[in-house]
Parts: structure tokens; sequence; C-alpha cells
């Protein structure tokens, strides 16, 4: 087979990783890549939203599959264009993709379904949301409705810092168009659990739990980022939760986004949270969480490739997903200054002690090859993946490789997994 998969971050390198090692698979594509991906791929100078180009690729490549690991092109209906040239590609359609899409869709979804998340009002006018909020109880969640690389998401404690959440939001376009309209939501306290899921459009099948880390710094302090690390399973995710879940979220969305005539194939990734209450959805992803994929694809024990298959074919009751009975741990070395302001092209060092490791990975999310070396090209930079036998060995062993690599203004978080020690 020959696939072609559509981003060019950390996810979509443990993806094109985890698909080399399918004996289906004789060529991989990746477009557009990093200096990381092209050790499994053949980047391809095309950009994730240039959807004609990457479907006259797909034909002229003869390519069999195409994964879509990146939102925005899900979003703006990157498997509809696929489809309608009849080319086979792994992802929802534009009208399931709105489940991450659009938040004020997905929480209208759960109240009509029943399934359970925060109480919350949806808003296309500013000045009714800031009447909203003169009656509403703080801390309060403000979240922009579209895409916003994981950070349109604030939290207010008091009610002058909420209405400067609605102007920068809603006014001010902090997040650009995403901000058109706003879900206001109450705030919940407990632990956030991620969990992964592959979707045929009838049946689910749930992944091992992972949790990540969103803010920059240390303690949970700082700006929200696209995620600085990440582990899997979640000691929080107990027997209890799972069959909550099961029972009253996973295929409950499932059914709901069919009912709706919005059938669903691809990830869906649910964002949880652990309340007094039980659990909550925090949020809706269609694809794989980054870094949660590279935690949770070292762990998976079936061939990806037969998976995107029974998901794209609808037979995924007839595969058995398997995960390996250990642990593991992602630490994302960033530069500093993430998620603001910080500076690219500095020479990476280190990655050679990666080759042939069986349980320490380093995936690339923001990197380039420039003079014949690979260089820093983003905020986040590489994850460094590790397996133990338990958590508390693969965050040792995650954190002494990530000692291994060295780029000038190297920045990553020391207690990635600390709730490890807490649980």
């Amino acid at each position: 087979m020959k696939i072609l998969i559509v981003g060019s971050g950390g996810r979509e390198h443990a993806i094109a990783w985890k698909v080399a090692q399918s004996p289906k698979v004789e060529k991989i594509y990746c477009a557009p890549g990093n200096a990381g991906i092209a050790e499994y791929a053949e980047c391809v100078d095309i950009g994730a939203m240039e959807f004609d180009k990457l479907a006259a690729f797909a034909k002229t490549e003869q390519i069999d599959l195409t994964v879509v690991g990146m939102d925005d092109p899900l979003v703006g209906g990157i498997v509809d264009v696929f489809e309608a040239q009849g080319l086979r590609v792994f992802g929802p359609r534009k009208n399931a993709a709105i489940l991450e899409g659009s938040k004020a869709f997905s929480k209208d979804l759960m109240k009509k379904y029943q399934i359970p998340t925060a109480a919350y009002e949806n808003f296309d006018d500013p000045q009714k949301a800031l009447e909203y909020l003169e009656t509403a109880s703080m801390p309060i969640v403000l979240k922009a409705d579209g895409l916003a690389l994981g950070k349109g998401v604030l939290i207010c404690n008091t009610l002058e810092e909420a209405k400067e959440g609605v102007k920068s939001i809603m006014m001010d376009k902090k997040f650009g168009s995403a901000g058109n309209q706003m879900v206001i939501e109450e705030f919940m306290t407990g632990r956030e659990v991620s969990v992964l899921s592959f979707v045929d459009g009838k049946t689910i099948k749930i992944m091992t739990s992972a949790q990540d880390h969103k803010r920059a710094l240390d303690g949970d302090q700082g700006l929200n980022t696209g995620g600085m690390g990440t582990f899997s399973p979640s000691p929080f995710y107990t027997e209890e939760v799972d069959a909550f879940c099961k029972a009253q979220i996973y295929q409950k969305t499932v059914d709901a986004m069919a009912a709706e005539g919005r059938s669903f194939k691809g990830i869906i990734f649910f964002g949880l949270m652990l309340t007094e209450k039980g659990p909550r959805v925090l949020e809706y992803n269609a694809r794989f969480g980054d870094p949660e994929a590279q935690v949770v694809l070292p762990r998976m024990k079936n061939d990806i490739v037969d998976l995107f298959e029974a998901c794209v074919d609808g037979t995924l009751d007839q595969i058995e997903l398997e995960f390996e009975d250990n642990a593991a741990v992602c630490v994302v070395l960033a530069s500093k200054g993430y998620p603001v302001q910080y500076e690219k092209g500095y020479e990476i060092r280190g990655l050679e002690r990666f080759k042939d490791q069986k349980d320490r990975f380093v995936f690339h999310a923001g990197s380039k090859f420039s003079d014949g070396k690979i260089v820093t090209n983003g905020g986040r930079v590489l994850g460094v993946t590790a397996l133990g036998k338990d958590l508390k060995e693969a965050r040792a062993n995650a954190y002494r490789a990530a000692e291994w690599v060295e780029f000038d203004n190297k920045y990553c978080r020391s207690d990635i997994g600390k709730a490890i020690d807490e649980a």
C-alpha cells in the first residue's frame, strides 16, 4: 500500500512511525511533513489546506489511503473533496468534523442527547454575553467557538476578568473568526483525562487513557499551550469511570451524530473532567490529540492500518483493539518563550542517540532541514516519549532521554506526570 499522511507535527510523526510498522505498507508520503517524519516518509511540499493539490497528488501517485492528522483540514472539508474524487481517506467529513469545529454545536448536541457536560450558554452578541456574566457565578469558563490551536479557552476568576475575556475573544478577535461565537460554561473541578477512540460511523473502539499538561510552566502555571507533555494510562481513569463513560458518553455520542445525519468516521477524542458528580465531557476533538498520540500509539499492539481501513469500511466491530500492559510518558521540548514569542533556526543536537531504541522515541513537532542540519522550526520542537513497566519508570526514562537532546533556548516542564505520585 501507498499511504499519504496530511500534517506536519508530532502527532503526524507518531502516526507515520506507527504506519511504517505495518507489513502492508510499501511507501509513505507526508504533506508537508517535517525533518523527523522524513525518516519514514517522503515529504511533499503541499500545504495541509491545499485540498485540490493534495487530491491531485494522491491520484498521480496512486495513493491507496490518505490519513488526515490535523483539525483544520478536517473541519475545512478535505475528506469531502477526496471522496468526491473517488479517493480513500481516513477522517470525518466536514459535517461530522463540526464536532470539533464548533463548541456551540457540540454543547447543543450533548444537551439534546443527554450526554453529561457542564452547564453553558452560547452567544453571538458580545453585549448579551456581558449581560449574562452579571448574573453568573465565578470562576467561569469562556470558550471561542471555533478552532484556536488549543488556546481558545479562558478560565476567569472574577467578573472583571470575564468581561475582559469577552472583549478579547469577541470584540478584539484574539482568536480570529473562532471568536465570532462563544460558549460561556460553568467552571468544573476535578482531574482531566483524555480518551481517544476509533469510530466507523456506528461502532466505537476506545483506546487507552492519557492525561495532558496544557499550561506552559511547572505547577500548571502560565499560558495555555497546545500541550507540554502527557502520560498514559491515567491512574485516575478507573474501571468505574470507564463503565460510566461507556454507558453515558462514548456510544451515545456516536449514535447522536448518526441521528443528526452526521455519521462520524475517524477519531473522536474525548476530553473528560472527572468531577465529584461523575465524568463530564469538556470537549470533543475530531482527530488524534497532540501530544496524546505520542504516548497512546507506542502502547498499541494493533496494526494501525487495519484500524484505519476498518473505520473507512464500517467493519470496526470485527477488530479487537489491544494495548501493552505498560506505561508511556512524553515530555515536550519547546523553544523558550512559547506560546508567545520564540526564536527559530537553532541546530538540534543528540537525535542520533534515539536510533534503534526500543523504549525511547523522539517525535518532531517543529523541525526542518537547513544546510544539511536539523534545526528548530516552531514553539513545540520535539516530544520525547519513553516506555516503562509503570508510569514512574516511564517518567524517569523520559526525562533521562530528554537530556540527550540539546538546542539553544530549549525549555521543558519538569513536572510532567508528577500527578502519578499522588494517585
